[in-house]
């Protein structure tokens, strides 16, 4: 926040109703700037700050608050007001606003839109949830291919100022169709004299209404570009997204997927607005089921009992070999879901991934191996805790971990494959789940090899 915008000298001129300092204050303030003093006040200051913003600016500071802060004005301001911002808003911005909303609410704030606006803002919530047509902004500048540059430049000026952005224009047919993106330095440099098409080159990319908005953020992450056409299955131009968009739903898509990894559902809303019910359903449902999951571990420690009796030793190192390889495989997990989502790794790549992980399995569990073989002949010849058989004992936890760790890696970086396969969220192969699996089985591989090796 700028040092014009301190919280504390807006409040005192609001406290003084000194209304002309203020708007003096923010008169020349960015957009950004002034949304964060708003988000900063209470709500009563929210709504006397927000009137003594011209028309214009409102608008714009409107488009970078949160979702709450939004609602809280509307509920506050007039309703000339509210029909005044929700027509300057972005299509895009605006249609990110209704569906936060409850249906009741948005119908009545449609109402307040012109026909041409309401129509817009109906187009777009039209589109399935979480695809690219709730992205998708209608502002967009549109030329002819016949068109002289000169001609093309001075629609440009005309319509310009409506506009999303102007880094990029689009040039169609007769129907519609998108047939070429040109950037405005292309226009900028070229003869005046000479037409459109003599400086099209046939080559661009352009994004599905109807597909998912991962794909936008991929799309922009492969290319350097502002923002994407965006066009139906006939390819007739529908409008464009902006990369500032795509940020916000890579954002989105980035916390959902670290949420499902520390083992449990992705959260609707921002972390401090989750009401407590839904933050315990959110959280219980995965607890529950590695709770009841790690019962069958009680159940293995039960089966080799007399084992332990006969070398209660082997106790100590439990915690030792299971974390080795729970730890390995959630290592294994995040880095293939990763990669997944980068696409970096496809369905056909899995065994490519697996002979790689088990290679560091081998070597990691090798490396673990012989520290824990030199620890614990360390301890020997300082301690007869571990007994006259402790070499016995170095290569049960030695082989073991060996075992464990190639076993984690390999659950760990085929689960996201497999679910993957069954149409699910690689995301949710979570940390905690990989670990548990590893648990309940490491337990039984550890006292196996205990048994095969020990009188």
């Amino acid at each position: 926040m700028s040092p014009s915008l301190s919280r504390s000298r807006i409040e005192q001129a609001l406290k003084d109703r000194d209304f002309g300092g203020v708007r003096r204050s923010l008169a020349d303030q960015d957009p950004a700037d002034v949304a964060e003093l708003i988000e900063s006040l209470d709500e009563q200051e929210r709504a006397v700050l927000f009137r003594l913003l011209p028309r214009e600016q409102a608008a714009e500071a409107f488009e970078y608050l949160e979702p709450e802060a939004q609602e809280s004005l509307i509920k506050a301001l007039a309703r000339e007001q509210v029909a005044a911002i929700l027509n300057d808003m972005a299509p895009d911005d605006r249609t990110a606003l209704l569906e936060e909303l409850p249906a009741q609410v948005t119908r009545q704030l449609l109402t307040l839109l012109s026909p041409e606006e309401r129509a817009i803002a109906n187009q777009l919530l039209g589109y399935p949830e979480d695809s690219i047509g709730r992205l998708m902004t209608p502002d967009f500048i549109a030329l002819n291919r016949d068109w002289k540059i000169q001609q093309a430049l001075d629609h440009v000026r005309r319509y310009g100022k409506d506009s999303e952005t102007l880094n990029v224009v689009y040039v169609v047919d007769a129907s519609g169709n998108l047939i070429d993106d040109l950037r405005m330095r292309q226009l900028l440099l070229a003869d005046p004299n000479a037409t459109v098409s003599s400086i099209m080159d046939g080559n661009f990319v352009a994004l599905k209404a109807t597909d998912d908005q991962e794909t936008a953020v991929r799309v922009f992450s492969e290319y350097d570009r502002v923002g994407f056409p965006v066009t139906d299955s006939r390819g007739v131009l529908l409008g464009i997204v902006t990369v500032d968009d795509v940020l916000d739903v890579a954002e989105e898509e980035a916390t959902e997927d670290i949420q499902k990894i520390g083992g449990m559902a992705a959260l609707e809303q921002p972390y401090m607005q989750t009401r407590f019910p839904d933050m315990l359903r959110k959280r219980a449902g995965w607890l529950v089921l590695l709770f009841l999951a790690q019962l069958v571990t009680v159940s293995a420690l039960h089966s080799f009992a007399d084992l332990l009796q006969r070398a209660l030793v082997l106790t100590f190192f439990i915690p030792l070999v299971i974390s080795s390889g729970g730890n390995s495989g959630a290592q294994a997990a995040t880095l293939v879901v990763r990669a997944m989502a980068l696409e970096e790794v496809r369905l056909g790549d899995w065994w490519a991934v697996m002979r790689r992980e088990v290679v560091f399995g081998l070597t990691l569990g090798g490396a673990l191996a012989v520290l824990g073989f030199l620890g614990l002949a360390l301890g020997a010849r300082f301690s007869s805790e571990f007994g006259a058989d402790w070499l016995v004992v170095s290569l049960v936890v030695g082989f073991s971990l060996i075992v464990v760790v190639v076993w984690g890696v390999t659950i760990g970086s085929m689960l996201p494959f497999v679910l993957r396969r069954l149409g699910a969220d690689p995301a949710t192969s979570s940390t905690p789940f990989v670990a548990t699996i590893v648990d309940i089985t490491g337990l039984i591989f550890y006292f196996s090899i205990a048994a095969l090796l020990m009188p």
